[in-house]
Protein backbone atom coordinates (compact mmCIF):
# COMPACT_ATOMS: atom_id res chain seq x y z
CA UNK A 1 0.00 0.00 0.00
CA UNK A 2 1.39 3.07 -1.34
CA UNK A 3 1.20 5.21 1.76
CA UNK A 4 2.31 8.57 -0.23
CA UNK A 5 -0.65 8.18 -2.28
CA UNK A 6 -2.65 11.23 -2.78
CA UNK A 7 -6.53 12.57 -2.65
CA UNK A 8 -6.44 11.63 -6.94
CA UNK A 9 -4.87 8.40 -6.28
CA UNK A 10 -6.70 7.00 -3.72
CA UNK A 11 -9.66 4.82 -4.18
CA UNK A 12 -12.71 3.68 -1.34
CA UNK A 13 -14.02 -0.37 -1.91
CA UNK A 14 -17.32 -0.56 0.05
CA UNK A 15 -18.18 -4.00 -0.43
CA UNK A 16 -19.42 -7.20 1.19
CA UNK A 17 -16.60 -8.38 4.15
CA UNK A 18 -17.61 -12.30 3.91
CA UNK A 19 -16.26 -15.40 2.65
CA UNK A 20 -18.21 -15.75 -0.50
CA UNK A 21 -17.45 -12.11 -1.77
CA UNK A 22 -13.98 -12.53 -0.76
CA UNK A 23 -12.66 -13.39 -4.39
CA UNK A 24 -13.67 -10.32 -5.77
CA UNK A 25 -12.49 -7.99 -3.22
CA UNK A 26 -9.29 -9.38 -4.01
CA UNK A 27 -9.29 -8.93 -7.54
CA UNK A 28 -10.92 -5.30 -7.16
CA UNK A 29 -7.96 -4.42 -4.79
CA UNK A 30 -5.24 -5.76 -7.30
CA UNK A 31 -7.17 -4.08 -10.15
CA UNK A 32 -6.62 -0.95 -8.10
CA UNK A 33 -3.32 -1.24 -7.69
CA UNK A 34 -2.26 -2.67 -11.32
CA UNK A 35 -4.13 0.81 -12.57
CA UNK A 36 -1.59 2.74 -10.57
CA UNK A 37 -3.94 4.09 -7.75
CA UNK A 38 -3.79 3.39 -4.31
CA UNK A 39 -7.21 0.83 -2.90
CA UNK A 40 -8.21 2.18 0.70
CA UNK A 41 -10.65 0.47 3.20
CA UNK A 42 -12.35 0.28 6.03
CA UNK A 43 -10.37 -3.38 6.96
CA UNK A 44 -6.92 -1.17 6.95
CA UNK A 45 -7.23 0.45 10.55
CA UNK A 46 -8.07 -2.21 13.30
CA UNK A 47 -7.79 0.22 16.45
CA UNK A 48 -10.56 0.72 18.25
CA UNK A 49 -10.41 4.02 19.59
CA UNK A 50 -12.58 5.60 16.54
CA UNK A 51 -15.96 4.38 16.00
CA UNK A 52 -16.41 2.33 12.56
CA UNK A 53 -18.62 5.83 11.05
CA UNK A 54 -16.00 8.07 12.02
CA UNK A 55 -13.45 6.01 10.30
CA UNK A 56 -15.28 5.05 7.10
CA UNK A 57 -15.96 8.85 6.48
CA UNK A 58 -12.25 9.64 7.23
CA UNK A 59 -11.60 7.34 4.19
CA UNK A 60 -14.17 8.37 2.06
CA UNK A 61 -12.59 11.91 2.43
CA UNK A 62 -9.09 10.80 1.47
CA UNK A 63 -10.53 9.37 -1.77
CA UNK A 64 -11.34 10.85 -5.34
CA UNK A 65 -12.75 7.76 -6.04
CA UNK A 66 -15.02 5.48 -4.48
CA UNK A 67 -16.24 1.80 -5.99
CA UNK A 68 -19.19 0.58 -4.32
CA UNK A 69 -20.70 -2.79 -4.69
CA UNK A 70 -24.44 -3.43 -3.77
CA UNK A 71 -25.23 -6.56 -4.77
CA UNK A 72 -25.48 -7.80 -1.19
CA UNK A 73 -29.11 -7.82 -1.07
CA UNK A 74 -29.68 -11.57 0.56
CA UNK A 75 -31.41 -11.64 3.78
CA UNK A 76 -29.43 -12.40 7.13
CA UNK A 77 -29.55 -16.60 7.93
CA UNK A 78 -29.55 -15.47 11.56
CA UNK A 79 -31.20 -11.95 11.68
CA UNK A 80 -33.47 -12.59 8.35
CA UNK A 81 -32.73 -9.24 7.68
CA UNK A 82 -30.63 -7.38 5.09
CA UNK A 83 -27.43 -5.53 5.45
CA UNK A 84 -27.63 -2.17 4.11
CA UNK A 85 -23.86 -1.09 5.23
CA UNK A 86 -22.84 -0.82 1.35
CA UNK A 87 -26.21 1.36 0.73
CA UNK A 88 -25.40 3.19 3.70
CA UNK A 89 -21.47 3.75 2.49
CA UNK A 90 -22.14 4.68 -0.90
CA UNK A 91 -24.73 7.68 0.56
CA UNK A 92 -22.41 8.87 2.79
CA UNK A 93 -19.62 9.06 -0.57
CA UNK A 94 -22.65 10.58 -2.75
CA UNK A 95 -23.02 13.23 -0.07
CA UNK A 96 -19.94 13.91 0.47
CA UNK A 97 -19.44 14.97 -3.75
CA UNK A 98 -22.67 17.12 -3.30
CA UNK A 99 -21.95 18.94 -0.10
CA UNK A 100 -18.18 18.64 0.94
CA UNK A 101 -16.12 21.23 0.01
CA UNK A 102 -12.91 21.84 -2.46
CA UNK A 103 -11.69 18.50 -3.73
CA UNK A 104 -14.80 16.84 -2.63
CA UNK A 105 -17.14 17.87 -5.18
CA UNK A 106 -15.21 16.15 -7.93
CA UNK A 107 -15.38 12.55 -6.28
CA UNK A 108 -16.61 9.91 -8.95
CA UNK A 109 -18.18 6.53 -8.19
CA UNK A 110 -18.60 3.00 -9.90
CA UNK A 111 -21.36 1.39 -8.45
CA UNK A 112 -21.73 -2.09 -9.11
CA UNK A 113 -24.28 -4.98 -8.59
CA UNK A 114 -24.08 -9.13 -9.40
CA UNK A 115 -27.00 -8.26 -12.15
CA UNK A 116 -27.98 -5.84 -14.76
CA UNK A 117 -31.63 -3.84 -13.14
CA UNK A 118 -31.83 -5.35 -9.81
CA UNK A 119 -30.95 -2.34 -8.25
CA UNK A 120 -34.04 -0.85 -9.55
CA UNK A 121 -36.15 -2.97 -7.47
CA UNK A 122 -34.55 -2.15 -4.20
CA UNK A 123 -33.28 1.00 -4.22
CA UNK A 124 -34.89 2.78 -7.28
CA UNK A 125 -33.27 6.39 -6.12
CA UNK A 126 -30.25 5.23 -8.15
CA UNK A 127 -32.33 5.51 -11.33
CA UNK A 128 -30.31 7.53 -13.61
CA UNK A 129 -27.11 5.95 -12.24
CA UNK A 130 -25.33 3.87 -14.44
CA UNK A 131 -25.11 0.59 -12.41
CA UNK A 132 -22.42 -2.42 -13.94
CA UNK A 133 -23.19 -6.09 -13.71
CA UNK A 134 -20.07 -7.83 -12.67
CA UNK A 135 -22.05 -11.60 -12.66
CA UNK A 136 -19.90 -12.44 -9.92
CA UNK A 137 -16.97 -12.87 -11.89
CA UNK A 138 -13.41 -12.10 -11.26
CA UNK A 139 -12.32 -11.40 -14.68
CA UNK A 140 -15.37 -9.49 -15.42
CA UNK A 141 -15.50 -7.14 -12.61
CA UNK A 142 -11.74 -6.62 -13.23
CA UNK A 143 -12.37 -4.97 -16.67
CA UNK A 144 -15.49 -3.06 -15.17
CA UNK A 145 -13.25 -0.92 -12.89
CA UNK A 146 -10.20 -0.98 -15.46
CA UNK A 147 -11.95 0.75 -17.87
CA UNK A 148 -13.70 2.80 -15.77
CA UNK A 149 -10.57 4.02 -13.61
CA UNK A 150 -9.15 4.87 -17.38
CA UNK A 151 -12.67 6.76 -18.09
CA UNK A 152 -12.75 8.93 -14.89
CA UNK A 153 -9.13 9.57 -14.70
CA UNK A 154 -8.33 9.66 -18.02
CA UNK A 155 -4.85 8.36 -17.46
CA UNK A 156 -3.34 7.09 -20.72
CA UNK A 157 -0.95 4.53 -19.13
CA UNK A 158 -3.44 2.10 -17.53
CA UNK A 159 -3.13 -1.45 -18.75
CA UNK A 160 -6.01 -2.98 -20.90
CA UNK A 161 -8.48 -5.12 -18.86
CA UNK A 162 -6.94 -8.43 -20.67
CA UNK A 163 -3.48 -7.44 -19.29
CA UNK A 164 -4.98 -7.54 -15.42
CA UNK A 165 -6.65 -10.20 -15.83
CA UNK A 166 -3.71 -11.95 -16.78
CA UNK A 167 -1.63 -10.46 -14.50
CA UNK A 168 -3.56 -11.51 -11.59
CA UNK A 169 -4.06 -15.15 -12.59
CA UNK A 170 -0.46 -15.13 -11.95
CA UNK A 171 0.02 -13.58 -8.79
CA UNK A 172 -2.72 -15.60 -7.30
CA UNK A 173 -0.68 -18.77 -8.42
CA UNK A 174 2.72 -16.93 -7.13
CA UNK A 175 1.37 -15.56 -3.95
CA UNK A 176 1.64 -18.55 -1.51
CA UNK A 177 5.46 -18.92 -2.31
CA UNK A 178 5.57 -14.51 -2.33
CA UNK A 179 4.33 -14.28 0.57
CA UNK A 180 6.74 -16.94 2.42
CA UNK A 181 9.84 -14.36 1.53
CA UNK A 182 8.25 -12.01 3.71
CA UNK A 183 7.38 -14.64 6.40
CA UNK A 184 3.48 -14.14 5.42
CA UNK A 185 0.65 -16.50 5.80
CA UNK A 186 -1.49 -16.21 2.30
CA UNK A 187 -4.88 -18.00 3.98
CA UNK A 188 -4.29 -15.20 6.88
CA UNK A 189 -3.44 -11.95 5.23
CA UNK A 190 -4.92 -8.41 6.61
CA UNK A 191 -5.91 -5.85 4.14
CA UNK A 192 -3.08 -4.14 4.94
CA UNK A 193 -0.40 -7.49 4.38
CA UNK A 194 -2.61 -8.03 0.58
CA UNK A 195 -2.06 -4.25 -0.19
CA UNK A 196 1.92 -4.15 0.36
CA UNK A 197 2.46 -7.54 -1.35
CA UNK A 198 0.45 -6.95 -4.48
CA UNK A 199 2.31 -3.29 -4.37
CA UNK A 200 6.26 -5.43 -4.02
CA UNK A 201 4.64 -7.72 -6.69
CA UNK A 202 3.97 -5.02 -9.26
CA UNK A 203 7.15 -3.85 -8.27
CA UNK A 204 9.24 -6.98 -9.35
CA UNK A 205 7.14 -7.72 -12.08
CA UNK A 206 7.49 -4.74 -13.97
Amino acid sequence: MRQTANYDDNVFINCPFDDEYNPLFMATTFTIFDCGFNARSALEESSTSRNRLTKIMKIIEDCKYGIHDISRVELDQDTKLPRFNMAFELGVFLGAGQFGADKQKVKKCLILDAEPYRYQKYISDLAGNDVAAHSNDENTIITIIRDWLSTSSKRRNIPSGSYICSDYADFKTKLPIFCRQFKLDANQLTFLDYANTISEWLKLST
